[in-house]
Formats: structure tokens, sequence, C-alpha cells
């Protein structure tokens, strides 16, 4: 495979999620109707997460993953349906582990990291599908273009970290068609895109629960 301008096919997020992203890009809970005790607030670790994602170039596909994300979980286990979950990805932290390529990436046929640094998903609405598992929707914003999108979502488990207090872990994923976000650039080789449209957004996280002092001044806010 040739890198360089023609190759940046490693382009896109997600997300992420997350979702979202990702982030998301996680199962969380904002109650609406539960109390503070029985709400946990969890912050996304970055070194410990990845929003990555998988885009078709000619006729394979090419990965990458953004390095900068940060965000909430607000898990509430007796209502899920009140879930709520904050990401925001750092555009510029792209990496396809190709410089020249990333480098396109960040420039203004692509993710523009200059006028937009950053892609945000805002949970919406949260359903849950089985004991671990919820469709979380919300908006993706990217290149300032809003779309609703769905991660579908699992909680692969929580329990004591490493400093004792408790951490949990997520996985989420979704697909996205770029040109939704006004993201077009490609070129056709002997009639087959360089590029695909569809990109596949896989999120996983790790989030330790917040103190409970922090958390409730997040909520207040």
């Amino acid at each position: 495979m040739k890198h360089g301008k023609f190759s940046i096919v490693s382009q896109f997020l997600p997300k992420l999620a997350l979702g979202a992203a990702f982030a998301a890009v996680a199962l969380s809970l904002s109650p609406t109707v539960a109390s503070a005790e029985d709400t946990e607030t969890y912050r996304i670790d970055p070194v410990h997460s990845n929003v990555g994602f998988k885009v078709k170039h000619l006729f394979t596909f090419v990965n990458g993953r953004f390095d900068d994300l940060s965000g909430t979980i607000s898990l509430d286990s007796k209502k899920p349906e009140n879930s709520s979950v904050d990401v925001k990805i750092e555009t510029k932290s792209i990496n396809t582990a190709n410089e020249k390529r990333d480098a396109h990436l960040r420039s203004g046929d692509f993710f523009d990291v200059e006028k937009h640094p950053t892609i945000t998903f805002k949970s919406k609405s949260v359903k849950q599908t089985g004991e671990n598992t919820a469709d979380v929707v919300g908006d993706l914003t990217l290149l300032g273009v809003t779309k609703e999108v769905t991660l579908k979502t699992e909680l692969l488990g929580k329990g004591k970290g490493m400093e004792g207090g408790q951490v949990s872990g997520w996985r989420a994923q979704t697909s996205i068609k770029r040109s939704d976000h006004g993201m077009t650039w490609g070129k056709l080789v002997e009639g087959t895109p360089l590029i695909g449209d569809e990109v596949e957004i896989l999120i996983d996280v790790e989030a330790p629960e917040a103190p409970k002092a922090k958390a409730e001044t997040a909520s207040a806010k």
C-alpha cells in the first residue's frame, strides 16, 4: 500500500464514540428521576481508552485511532433509561501509524483540525437491550455538522481498580458516512474509489468512578 496524499484513507473517525463519538463511548446515565445515591459517575481514562476506526482503501481496510479523548459516564443501574454520556475527542490526535498520511488527515481535505479541533458526542437517550447492553442514541458533531447516531454499547464489567477505587469497562460500536459531515475528499482509480464513504467505529473505554463530591458538583452544573 502506498502512503501519501492518496492513501489517506485512514482518515476518519469516528468514535466515539465514540462516538462518539465516540467514546464513546459508552453507556451511562444521568438520572432524571433517580437519586444521587443511585448514580455512579465515571471519568474516561484516556490512557486506557481508545476510539478506533477503519475505512476502506481500494479493496481492503486501513485502521486508525484517536489518542486524546475525555468524557463522563453517569450510570444508574436501577434506571438505565436515564443514561447519559458526554465525550470529546481532539481531532489533531488522529493516528494511523503514518506521519505523512496523518498530516493530510489533519488538513482541510479531511478533519481541518485548525477550524474544528474537536469531535463531540452527547447522548439523548438510552434503551436497554440486554442485561449489560444498550443502544445509546446521541448527537455526533464532526466538522461542525451534527448527526444522530446509535452506539451499540456493552458494559464489560466494573470492580476494584489498581488504586482501590471502582473502575468500569465499556465497548461501543457504530458506523457513519463521512460524507454526511461534509468530508468528501476522494479519488477514483480506474473507476474504484480510493477511499470508502462508510466508516466503522469501535470504542473501548476504561473509566474510574469519580469521587462522590466531584460527581455531585458535575451533575449540578
